[in-house]
């Protein structure tokens, strides 16, 4: 800080100046280290209390000023030194002494005044009064019972003790039962029970008055009273007790006409008016001349009237009259409202310069109006008398103030209801500038926010303040910039320009001062990505994003807080936590209802802060309804409320009201009810005799949540049967004979004991009276019936209190019998090789004995037409429900001949076959060639076998064998097809192939109609000269060739440089030649005779694709149906079933598939049994060259 005494270097800084001057307050803000007058800081309540369960009491009396103020203390206008007794415990530099409670505190009790003083004056603390409280106690007497006559009014004192108020009174029993009061007997407002008049129930001896002083938490009882009521004589009349007893209302309380009453301003007026007479008189309250006050109320059944918190307005003349049949009585209040002394002026402390004039103004008012008194330090204002001090009325003038003059001014404003009592602290100086903030203090600001810089000066006279930037003489200047009445230099709006130093300068007629300060301004903190309000399932992972910027030189300082409810989160990161923050992510584990809130993210730095806020809101099922009750009771129904639970953020859709019964399922819970999720009741439609509780649970979003806790039992009278059976079921087993059957009712429909069934039926095609049975089952057969005649049935249920309601008529028939006729006009068209039609007349109604079921289509194969001899094959049905006349067989086998019959069935069974009818298939496509292998691979040759189709399905006119090379790259060789015209063909030869190549074979059988499906095989030719797969026998003559074409070659030879040597190909065929004798010659030795079977031979090599392998032929069988495509190079096996080979008659049994009203199949009709037939290679049939 710097400081300049001399007036004359005054540097002109500009137009923005602001004069100190100091405001006229009752605490002026010194600096301590001025010289100044005392000024008391703090001290007791002016009503100290020494209530006997404190430990000790405090006198406080704190002051500060310099030189550092000295304490005395006066009681009751004596000196007081508390040092003087050890008792007291005392406190350096205070004037405060504490008073312990433990000894006789009375002699400390009395009135007591601190004193602070210095060398320039003395202030003084308003007046404390210490109060040693005494226990209050009713004094110890022996009361003699009040005697009183009936209808005669009494009283019983209570007298009750000083004390600390409040105080209370009670009047009650020895057994603390309260004496009742009603407009006969009331307590009055000095605590005396009054009776307006006596009955025989008065007599008692146990009336107490209790006085309970809480403030000393104390409560003392009175001697108990008797009190003896006097009954008239019995022998006289009632209308002459009567006459006695009536009697005009008279005042027990307040005695006299009129009464005058005073209080302070604040204070509850109270008045009260209790009579006496026969009948009880009624006390009404009037304000004479105005209504009552709006506030105003009556208490103790209209004997009291009060008014809280009186104003002066609620002065004035009330009245209460008193009155009954008789006559009245009144009485008169006149109400007057004090006030105690409140300050119209008090005096405030003020500096002053050497030389002026002071004014030092007082005044208060009050009810009696205020007595004003002037003391200086302490002492009575004409005991210190000074030339210069006038008094004019309420006002003291110092003339020409000097500094001898400052001192501590006291003014006292006190009446009968208080007294006020101000310092006003009167500093005569002159004084150079004081700069107290500190020199060269650094302020950071936020851009676009404001800020700030502090330059508090303390003078007299006041100085003038201007701020200057960067050592300009210039002041600043804008409406960006501001002082303020202290000294401060505020910025609006700050922008990064404004960063660098300012100069605070002060100057008065005294001196002058100045001190530096540093701004910066900053980069404002803001969130960049603020958290989202979020909905969570309960017991999950709530994830809470916040990230901030901020400026970089914050980056030590910058803290990122996370808050809940204004209240911060603590981060502890132990096992139990369940709150983690990483990356600016708030994790919240496992969340729970407690966790629900407002969650704020700060970013804080130094300076300044940003805050963003998501509300999180936790989902679960609703929680159970709660205060279920039951209302509305009647015999069928109840109603049933309750108050839903926390919904917890997903609102409800339904309630499920379940109920349980005690007879039947005990503890088993069923629904009963579902309602909308906005209800809170529902009618409950309950059954007779059924003794219920309920309970219900609640439906959201979330799930179903906990059910409620159950209602008391509801039991319900027994009643007659609502409902009758359902699900009456009639059925016919037997020819004669009709069941009847029904669906019972449930226990708790019974609505009552003793449930038993009437069952009624009579003929629906005769007009007969109702046959009726009693049963308590739930089920009935009628015996000797017609066979399918209609019958008309009813069940109706009844209970010992009466029959259920009139039962439905159902109608059903008796008994089914075997359809007696077969269908005529039976006829088959053939629609292709594989299905026919079949058509018929339908049976007549009165031939079906029973409910027509539908039609059976039995058929079965007679021969195949490529063979003239007959064999019956398995017969195949097929069902057909309903009434038609038509339908459509698949499945048929083609080039074949074939019986067939229809027949009509009901629920009994089948009817009678019709007539066979006879009809053949056209030709087909063979079935797949059974058995297709390749039996000797050679370096540019490859024989292959195979066996003609088991089912030809026509005359077979040949084969088509098709191959092509597919060696393992992306691209195949061309298709090659050979057509093979003679049927009996079952070898082939294929020549020129490329040695070390794999090939793929096709074969298919033919007819007139077509090629039949696929079987292919695999092989991959040798790098020797022969090889054989399989040895052929001696004498077996050249099978045909087939020579690939010359781009097949082209493509497919893999081949060259030492394949193409003459010696090597010499040497190759040398091998195969001698492996090829050996074959055969093993071949002749082990199979004699022209001609083996497929089944023997693969017998003797099980595994053909191994052995092929073993004699590097690499041979691969596929019984398939993939067709030979360019470019395919998959292999898809099929199983081959193997057959008898005989043919055997069919088992006719019922199998039954079924198929829709329009023929279409919607079952699978009997399949026929494969034909276990050997195929056989002849292997002396002679092949063309």
């Amino acid at each position: 800080m710097r400081s300049q005494r001399s007036p004359g270097a005054v540097v002109v800084l500009g137009l923005t100046t602001f004069i100190c001057a100091f405001h006229t307050t009752t605490a002026i803000d010194i600096p301590l280290e001025v010289e100044q007058l005392p000024t008391i800081t703090a001290q007791s309540p002016s009503s100290l209390i020494a209530f006997p369960f404190d430990e000790s009491f405090p006198m406080t009396c704190e002051a500060k000023g310099n030189p550092e103020p000295e304490f005395r203390w006066m009681k009751n206008g004596q000196e007081f030194d508390p040092f003087l007794d050890p008792r007291l415990m005392k406190e350096e530099n205070s004037g405060t002494f504490v008073i312990p409670n433990n000894g006789n505190l009375t002699e400390y009790q009395g009135t007591y005044r601190c004193y602070a003083s210095n060398k320039l004056g003395t202030a003084i603390s308003k007046e404390i009064e210490f109060i040693v409280p005494h226990v209050p106690k009713f004094p110890k007497e022996t009361l003699d019972p009040v005697v009183v006559e009936e209808g005669q009014p009494f009283t019983l004192k209570c007298e009750p003790p000083k004390g600390i108020p409040p105080l209370q009174i009670y009047w009650m029993t020895i057994n603390l039962q309260h004496i009742e009061q009603d407009e006969r007997v009331s307590m009055g407002l000095n605590g005396d029970l009054y009776f307006s008049h006596a009955v025989e129930k008065d007599s008692r001896r146990d009336y107490c008055c209790f006085a309970a002083f809480p403030r000393i938490r104390t409560i003392v009882q009175k001697t108990a009273m008797s009190v003896i009521v006097k009954t008239k004589k019995s022998d006289m009349s009632p209308e002459t007790a009567n006459a006695i007893l009536d009697r005009r209302p008279s005042l027990l309380t307040p005695s006299g006409v009129r009464s005058e009453t005073q209080l302070v301003k604040g204070e509850d007026l109270k008045l009260e008016c209790i009579a006496e007479g026969f009948p009880t008189p009624q006390v009404e309250w009037v304000k004479i001349g105005h209504e009552l006050p709006i506030k105003a109320k009556l208490e103790s059944h209209g004997k009291v009237l009060i008014v809280p918190r009186v104003e002066q307005e609620d002065s004035g003349k009330y009245m209460c009259k008193a009155k009954n049949a008789l006559g009245e009585a009144i009485h008169y209040f006149t109400v007057t409202v004090e006030e105690p002394p409140e300050w119209v002026f008090e005096p405030e402390s003020q500096l002053r310069m050497i030389g002026s004039e002071v004014h030092i103004k007082c005044s208060a008012s009050g009810t009696p109006q205020p007595t004003i008194t002037w003391r200086v330090n302490g002492v009575p204002l004409q005991e210190a008398p000074a030339a210069n001090r006038k008094v004019f009325g309420d006002t003291i003038t110092l003339h020409n103030a000097k500094a001898s003059d400052s001192a501590v001014y006291q003014c006292e404003a006190s009446n009968r209801h208080g007294s006020l009592l101000s310092n006003a602290n009167i500093m005569i100086m002159d004084l150079p500038p004081m700069i107290l903030t500190k020199e060269g203090r650094d302020y950071s600001a936020i851009e676009g926010k404001g800020v700030i810089m502090h330059c508090k000066v303390f003078s007299s006279p006041p100085s003038t303040i201007t701020w200057s930037r960067d050592d300009s003489s210039e002041s600043v200047e804008g409406p960006r910039f501001a002082v303020h009445d202290n000294g401060s230099l505020e910025i609006y709006s700050v922008e990064k320009d404004d960063t660098g130093q300012y100069t605070c300068y002060a100057k008065n007629t005294e001196g002058s001062s100045a001190i530096d300060a540093m701004l910066y301004v900053k980069d404002p903190t803001r969130i960049a990505v603020a958290p989202e309000d979020l909905k969570i399932l309960i017991g999950t992972t709530a994830q809470l994003s916040c990230l901030a910027e901020y400026d970089k030189s914050f980056s030590n300082d910058f803290e990122l807080l996370w808050e809940k409810d204004d209240m911060e989160i603590a981060l502890n990161y132990t096992e139990n936590s369940r709150y983690f923050v990483e990356d600016g992510i708030l994790q919240i584990i496992n969340v729970s209802h407690r966790d629900q809130g407002v969650y704020t993210c700060v970013a804080r730095t130094p300076v300044d802060q940003a805050i963003a806020s998501a509300l999180l809101m936790v989902l679960d099922v609703p929680d159970a309804p709660e205060n279920l009750v039951l209302s509305e009771h009647k015999s069928k129904s109840v109603k049933l409320k309750w108050i839903p639970g926390d919904d917890h953020n997903s609102s409800t859709t339904e309630f499920i009201i379940e109920y349980e019964e005690s007879q039947w399922e005990p503890g088993n819970w069923k629904e009963l009810l579902r309602v909308p999720g906005n209800h809170g009741s529902a009618i409950l439609k309950l059954h007779g005799h059924v003794d219920y509780r309920f309970r219900v649970s609640a439906v959201n979003a979330v799930g179903r949540g906990p059910r409620s806790e159950p209602t008391e039992r509801y039991k319900t009278p027994p009643s007659a049967p609502d409902k009758n059976p359902e699900n009456i079921k009639i059925e016919g087993h037997l020819p004669h004979e009709m069941d009847i059957n029904w669906e019972p009712l449930l226990p708790i429909e019974h609505n009552g004991p003793g449930l038993e069934y009437k069952v009624s039926y009579r003929r629906q095609d005769l007009e007969e009276d109702w046959k009726e049975h009693i049963v308590k089952r739930h089920s009935f057969v009628v015996k000797n019936t017609p066979t399918f005649v209609p019958y008309e049935i009813k069940i109706q249920a009844r209970n010992h209190q009466g029959w259920g309601p009139e039962p439905k008529i159902v109608t059903g028939y008796s008994g089914e019998d075997f359809p007696s006729a077969a269908p005529d006009d039976v006829a088959v068209e053939v629609m292709n090789s594989s299905m026919v039609k079949v058509s018929w007349m339908r049976v007549h109604k009165d031939k079906l004995h029973g409910h027509l079921g539908g039609y059976r289509i039995n058929w079965w194969r007679l021969r195949s037409l490529a063979d003239s001899k007959k064999s019956h094959g398995e017969k195949h049905t097929l069902m057909f429900p309903g009434d038609r006349n038509h339908a459509t067989v698949p499945g048929i086998t083609p080039f074949s001949e074939y019986s067939l019959i229809v027949m009509t069935f009901n629920g009994r069974g089948n009817g009678p076959g019709s007539h066979p009818v006879n009809f053949k298939t056209p030709e087909g496509v063979p079935e797949k060639n059974p058995v297709f292998r390749v039996t000797d691979v050679q370096k540019h040759t490859v024989s292959l076998v195979w066996a003609p189709p088991l089912e030809p399905n026509g005359i077979l006119t040949g084969y088509l064998l098709e191959y092509q090379l597919i060696n393992d790259t992306e691209e195949v060789g061309p298709l090659q097809t050979v057509d093979i015209s003679n049927p009996d063909t079952t070898k082939w030869i294929l020549r020129d192939l490329e040695p070390v190549s794999k090939y793929k074979f096709y074969l298919r059988s033919c007819t007139t109609v077509g090629c039949g499906p696929v079987v292919s095989e695999e092989c991959t030719t040798t790098l020797e000269g022969s090889k054989s797969a399989s040895p052929s026998p001696p004498s077996t003559p050249k099978s045909p060739v087939t020579k690939p074409t010359r781009s097949t070659i082209g493509l497919a030879s893999i081949h060259g440089g030492i394949s193409t040597q003459g010696w090597f190909i010499g040497l190759m065929c040398a091998i195969a030649l001698l492996t090829l004798i050996v074959l055969i010659a093993c071949f002749v030795n082990r199979n004699k005779g022209g001609k083996y079977s497929v089944k023997e031979k693969e017998d003797l090599h099980p595994d053909v694709e191994s052995q092929g392998m073993n004699d590097d032929t690499f041979c691969e069988y596929s019984d398939n149906d993939e067709k030979p495509l360019k470019g395919s190079q998959h292999s898809l096996s099929r199983e081959i079933k193997a057959g008898d080979s005989g043919d055997s008659l069919v088992d006719y049994g019922d199998e039954d598939a079924q198929f829709n009203e329009d023929g279409s199949f919607i079952g699978e009709y009997a399949g026929r049994k494969e034909k276990r037939v050997s195929a056989e290679i002849k292997a002396t049939i002679q092949t063309p060259a």
